[in-house]
C-alpha cells in the first residue's frame, strides 16, 4: 500500500553523525519536526535551529515552501535564520581580514535565500554592507598594493551579497546616499579594476537607475559615456553587456528633452562603431542578454525618430517651406528667382508643374502633405537627405518619372511619405522595448544614420518594383504591399551590412515575390466547390483526432520548464509529462536542465487527470497575480499557463517558448475534452489538411470538378438490355 500523500521520506544531515531517515507529516508544524529532529541528536534550544536542502539552492525549509520536500530529498539541519543572520552581521564586522572574507563569503551565498535576506535586513544589515562599501574599505586601502587580491575579493563578495539582498525587493532603493553611489561609480570610473567588483558595480547601477527617477539624477552626475565606453573594448562579454545595460538605462530614464543630446555624445564618443568592432563583429558568439541589451539600444535609437514622426509641417514656416525649395533646386537644377523676376502667376505655374514631378499630391502648397502623422517632418527629413547625399539616384529618379506619362510616373513626394510610415511601423517606432526579445539587426550599427539610410535604399527598391509592376496610380497600394513584404523578406535574414541587404533586395524583385505567393498558394491552396468542401469537412475530424494523439505524444514525453527568470539568479528547473496511459502527471525539480526525457521514477509528485478542472492562461494563472509577478512583461504572460485542480489547488507553468506553450495547452485541454484552440493547432490543421487534400485527389488533375454533381438520367422506357448471362 503506498504511503499517504501527507507522508514523505527524506535523510536529514547533521554534521559528524549519521544521517537519519525519517518521515515527515506535513500536516505537522515545521517547529514540531525540527524539535523531533533536534531531540533525537540531544539538542536543545530546538528554536534555533531550521531545516534546509542539503543539494541545489539550499534554501531555507519554511511554511511557505514545504511542500518543495520530494521523497527522497537530502535535508540538513541548520542553524535558524535569525540565528544565522545575527552571526554573519557580527562576523563581517570582524577586524581579522581572512575571518571577514570568510563571512562575506558565507553572506553572500547565503543572501540568495530571501528567508535569510529577510532576517538579514531586519538588523539593519543593508546599512551596514553600505557603510562598508562607503568608508570601510578605506581603511584597506593602503594595504591594496600588497594585499591586492584579498582586497578585491573583499568587495567583490560585500557588492554581490549587496546585490543578492536587493534583487528580493525588500528595501527600496531610494534609501541610499550620494556617498554610496559615488563610490559604486568609482569603481566603474577606475581604468584597472577587478572583474567581479566592476560587473556588480555595473549591475548596481543599472538596478538604480531603473527603479529610482532620484537616483538616475545622481548616478547621471557621477557616470559619463565616456568613462563607460572603455568597458566595451574589453574581451569579457558579461562586462561589456552590463556595461550597454547601464547605458539603456540612462538613456531610457533621461528626460525627453535630453535624450537627443545624449545621442549626440554618443555619437562623438563612436558608441556604435566600437559595439560593432568589440562585439557584434568580435570572434565570440553573441549571447541571448547581449542580443536583448543590442536590441534595447536599437530600440531607444530608432525612437529618437518619434519627435519628428509625430511633428507636422506647419505649411506657413518659411524655413520648414525652404527644404521643400531645395527638393526642387537639386531635382531640377533651378536657382531660386528673385522676387521680380517674371509675373507672380508665372513663377506659380512654375512650381505647380515642378511640384507634380516631384509627385507631391498638393501640386500648389505640398507643405499640406507633410501634415499627416505619421510620419510627419520625419517623410521631409528622409527626401532631402536623399536628395543631399545620393544625389545622382534622386535626379534620376525624379526625371525618369516625370518624363513618363502621368498615370505610369511613381509619385516621388507621395511614395516617400507612405515609405516612411511603413519603415516607422516595421521599427516600432515610439514603442518601448519589449522585455524578452533579441531581435536586433547588425546592419543597423554599421553606419551612424541608419535610419536614413534604410529608407534611401527602400525607396529605390519601390521605385524599381514599381516599374517591374508597370504599376499606374491606382496601383500604389498594391506596390505598397509588395515593397513592405520585399523589406520584411529580407529583413528576416538578418543581413550584416546595409550593402548586404541591398544586394538581398536586388534578389527579392516582384517576380521572385510572385514565385514566393505562388508556391505558398499552393502549399495553402483551399479549393471553394461543394465537393471539395464537402470532402473537407468529411476528413477535418480525422486530421483533429491526429493532432490530438500527437499533442497527448509529446505530453508523454515531457518538457522542462524554468521557475525563475531573473538573469541575475541562478536557474531553477522542473519538469513534468505525462504518463502513457493518459491518466497521470508526473513532475519534479531538477537541479539542472536535462539532456533528453527524464524518467518516471525520478519524478516524486503526481496529479491525476480526473482531479483537473480547467486550464488557465495569461493573466488568470494565479503566479501571475502574485505581486512583482512580471505585470509590465507580455511575453511572460503569453507564456504563463496554469491547471486548476481539486481543494483549490494549482500547477504553475512558464513555457520556455510560444511552441511548447501551445503544445501543452492544447494538449491539456485535450484531456479535460475541451477544443484545441491555439494558433498551432490551426496552422497544422491547415497544413495536414491540404497535404491530405492533395493526396485525395491526386487521380483527379487536370480534370474540371464541376459545382454540382451531374443530373440523373431518366428511367429509360423498358429494361430489355437486361439479359440472363446462363
Amino acid at each position: 500500500m503506498p504511503p499517504p500523500a501527507d507522508i514523505v521520506k527524506v535523510a536529514i544531515e547533521w554534521p559528524d553523525a549519521f544521517p537519519k531517515l525519517m518521515e515527515i507529516d506535513q500536516k505537522k508544524p515545521l517547529s514540531a519536526i525540527i524539535k523531533e529532529v533536534c531531540e533525537g541528536w540531544s539538542l536543545g534550544s530546538h528554536e534555533q535551529f531550521a531545516l534546509q536542502l542539503a543539494e541545489g539552492t539550499r534554501n531555507y525549509i519554511t511554511e511557505k515552501n514545504r511542500n518543495d520536500i520530494k521523497n527522497g530529498s537530502i535535508l540538513r539541519l541548520t542553524t535558524s535564520p535569525s540565528k544565522n543572520a545575527s552571526q554573519l552581521h557580527e562576523r563581517i564586522q570582524s577586524s581579522s581580514m581572512d575571518a571577514k572574507l570568510e563571512a562575506l563569503k558565507d553572506l553572500a551565498r547565503s543572501s540568495r535565500d530571501i528567508t535569510f535576506a529577510q532576517e538579514f535586513i531586519n538588523l539593519d544589515g543593508i546599512s551596514l554592507l553600505t557603510q562598508m562599501v562607503e568608508s570601510g574599505t578605506e581603511r584597506y586601502q593602503k594595504l591594496q598594493k600588497i594585499m591586492k587580491p584579498c582586497f578585491g575579493d573583499l568587495l567583490s563578495f560585500t557588492l554581490t551579497a549587496f546585490v543578492e539582498l536587493m534583487d528580493h525587493g525588500i528595501v527600496s532603493w531610494d534609501t541610499f546616499s550620494v556617498a554610496f553611489i559615488k563610490k559604486i561609480a568609482s569603481y566603474v570610473n577606475k581604468s584597472a579594476m577587478d572583474t567581479a567588483v566592476l560587473q556588480r558595480s555595473l549591475a548596481i547601477l543599472e538596478s538604480m537607475v531603473l527603479n529610482s527617477q532620484d537616483l538616475y539624477q545622481k548616478v547621471a552626475q557621477e557616470i559619463t559615456i565616456g568613462q563607460l565606453i572603455p568597458h566595451l573594448q574589453c574581451s569579457d562579454q558579461d562586462i561589456q553587456t552590463y556595461t550597454v545595460a547601464v547605458i539603456n538605462a540612462l538613456f531610457l530614464k533621461a528626460p525627453e528633452e535630453k535624450r537627443q543630446e545624449m545621442a549626440h555624445i554618443l555619437a562623438q564618443k563612436q558608441l556604435r562603431s566600437i559595439i560593432l568592432s568589440n562585439i557584434i563583429r568580435s570572434n565570440q558568439p553573441i549571447n541571448d542578454e547581449m542580443a536583448h541589451q543590442l536590441y534595447v539600444l536599437q530600440v531607444l535609437t530608432f525612437n529618437l525618430l518619434e519627435d519628428r514622426m509625430m511633428t507636422k509641417m506647419d505649411p506657413q514656416d518659411q524655413a520648414q517651406r525652404d527644404i521643400i525649395f531645395e527638393l526642387r533646386r537639386i531635382a531640377f537644377d533651378v536657382e531660386c528667382e528673385p522676387n521680380n523676376s517674371g509675373s507672380i502667376e508665372k513663377r506659380k505655374s512654375m512650381y505647380t508643374r515642378d511640384y507634380k514631378k516631384l509627385g507631391f499630391i498638393n501640386h500648389v502648397n505640398p507643405a499640406v502633405d507633410f501634415t499627416q502623422i505619421p510620419p510627419g517632418m520625419l517623410a521631409l527629413d528622409n527626401m532631402l537627405y536623399f536628395a543631399k547625399h545620393h544625389q545622382d539616384a534622386y535626379i534620376r529618379m525624379v526625371l525618369e518619372n516625370s518624363s513618363r506619362e502621368d498615370k505610369h510616373e511613381c509619385p516621388f513626394g507621395r511614395s516617400s511619405i507612405e515609405l516612411t510610415k511603413m519603415l516607422c511601423e516595421i521599427l516600432r517606432v515610439g514603442e518601448l522595448p519589449s522585455e524578452n526579445c533579441h531581435d536586433f539587426h547588425p546592419m543597423f550599427f554599421t553606419h551612424d544614420r541608419s535610419f536614413e539610410e534604410f529608407f534611401c535604399i527602400c525607396i529605390q527598391l519601390l521605385n524599381k518594383t514599381w516599374k517591374e509592376m508597370r504599376a499606374t496610380s491606382e496601383d500604389f497600394n498594391k506596390v505598397m504591399q509588395v515593397v513592405r513584404e520585399q523589406i520584411m523578406r529580407t529583413l528576416a535574414h538578418k543581413p550584416n551590412s546595409l550593402d548586404q541587404f541591398k544586394s538581398r533586395l536586388q534578389n527579392m524583385s516582384y517576380t521572385e515575390i510572385l514565385k514566393i505567393r505562388q508556391s505558398e498558394r499552393m502549399n495553402q491552396e483551399d479549393f471553394q466547390s461543394r465537393p471539395i468542401v464537402e470532402l473537407r469537412e468529411k476528413i477535418q475530424p480525422e486530421i483533429m483526432e491526429l493532432i490530438k494523439q500527437q499533442r497527448l505524444n509529446r505530453l508523454c514525453e515531457g518538457t522542462c520548464f524554468k521557475k525563475t527568470n531573473n538573469r541575475r539568479k541562478p536557474d531553477k528547473y522542473w519538469y513534468c509529462r505525462l504518463s502513457p496511459n493518459h491518466k497521470v502527471l508526473h513532475y519534479g525539480d531538477l537541479e539542472e536542465s536535462p539532456q533528453g526525457e527524464v524518467p518516471f521514477d525520478s519524478l516524486q509528485d503526481k496529479l491525476p487527470v480526473v482531479e483537473m478542472k480547467a486550464v488557465v492562461t495569461g493573466k488568470d494563472c494565479p503566479h501571475m497575480k502574485e505581486k512583482g509577478a512580471l505585470k509590465q512583461s507580455k511575453e511572460w504572460l503569453e507564456l504563463a499557463f496554469s491547471v486548476l485542480y481539486e481543494s483549490d489547488e494549482y500547477l504553475n507553468f512558464m513555457a520556455p517558448d510560444k511552441h511548447e506553450y501551445c503544445v501543452w495547452t492544447d494538449g491539456l485541454n485535450a484531456l479535460l475534452g475541451k477544443e484545441m484552440t491555439s494558433e498551432y493547432t490551426k496552422a497544422d490543421m491547415d497544413t495536414l489538411l491540404s497535404m491530405e487534400m492533395k493526396l485525395r485527389l491526386l487521380d483527379l488533375e487536370n480534370i474540371q470538378i464541376p459545382e454540382a454533381p451531374p443530373p440523373i438520367p431518366k428511367e429509360p422506357s423498358n429494361y430489355d438490355f437486361v439479359y440472363d448471362c446462363n
